[in-house]
């Protein structure tokens, strides 16, 4: 019996070290990957940075040329803001107080505008009592883009999002819902794994990032909370409260 016990604890932590090994190396491949993506980027950014100053310089009459550029320079920005979000992923990033209302509208503001028409946001109303909490701002930004460029490609361009806010303990809680497909409850954790996605298109990191942002960067949570196939999904963020001063509760939308 001993030996049976001392043979099962050998398997048991030697699995157990393996697995952790190998979970280390697919985070150092997956680190590694989003810091060669963000200094890729870097070179063809600097370059499109210089060539629309020479456009700006030469065509300076040119009124509709010059509107042009303002947009060719406003999405060079976001390519940039892209780039350092792929760059802070590995590094303890930078976290501030921020009012979590504001945060979440600069996200509904940007890709409300890329939605389709039929698509509706229903979000807290920036004038709400502030519920300030602790994060990196482009990062956060990040993970909320996903999760809602997630929800429009399972809405088929019709439906609504919403989100709202409310408190756990020390923690300010944001719940992203869609009216999209809908998730198999067993898939509601392997789609935070690396490499999972059910696109043609896609490596399967966003999640994976995202879980990684939220969690280990944030000292927060992500999980799916429910889902039903073809009503839709509710995806929630834990973020801890900034030295438990936000006591808000969503009272409007826009």
């Amino acid at each position: 019996m001993v030996q049976l016990i001392l043979i099962a604890a050998f398997i048991f932590f030697g699995y157990l070290g393996f697995s952790t090994a190998r979970r280390s190396e697919q985070n150092r491949v997956w680190v590694g990957m989003a810091k060669e993506t963000a200094h890729q980027l870097g070179t063809p950014i600097s370059a499109i940075v210089a060539w629309i100053e020479h456009l700006r310089s030469v065509r300076e009459e040119d009124e509709e040329v010059q509107e042009v550029i303002t947009e060719l320079g406003n999405d060079v920005k976001r390519l940039e803001l892209i780039a350092d979000r792929f760059s802070k992923i590995g590094a303890m990033p930078k976290l501030e107080a921020v009012n979590i209302y504001s945060e979440l509208d600069l996200c509904r503001a940007y890709m409300e505008k890329r939605a389709p028409r039929k698509i509706r946001f229903a979000f807290p109303d920036t004038a709400s009592k502030p519920v300030m909490v602790r994060l990196n701002p482009p990062l956060f930004a990040w993970v909320v883009e996903n999760l809602l460029r997630n929800s429009l490609d399972a809405m088929d361009g019709q439906g609504q999002i919403s989100a709202e806010v409310y408190q756990e303990g020390h923690f300010a809680c944001i719940d992203l819902n869609d009216t999209g497909k809908g998730i198999p409850s067993s898939k509601f954790k392997t789609i935070f794994q690396p490499g999972y996605t059910t696109k043609k298109r896609g490596w399967g990191l966003g999640l994976s990032l995202a879980k990684r942002i939220i969690e280990e960067y944030h000292a927060g949570k992500i999980f799916v909370k429910r889902s039903e196939e073809h009503k839709g999904t509710t995806f929630t963020i834990k973020i801890p409260l900034d030295g438990g001063r936000g006591r808000g509760t969503v009272d409007g939308r826009r």
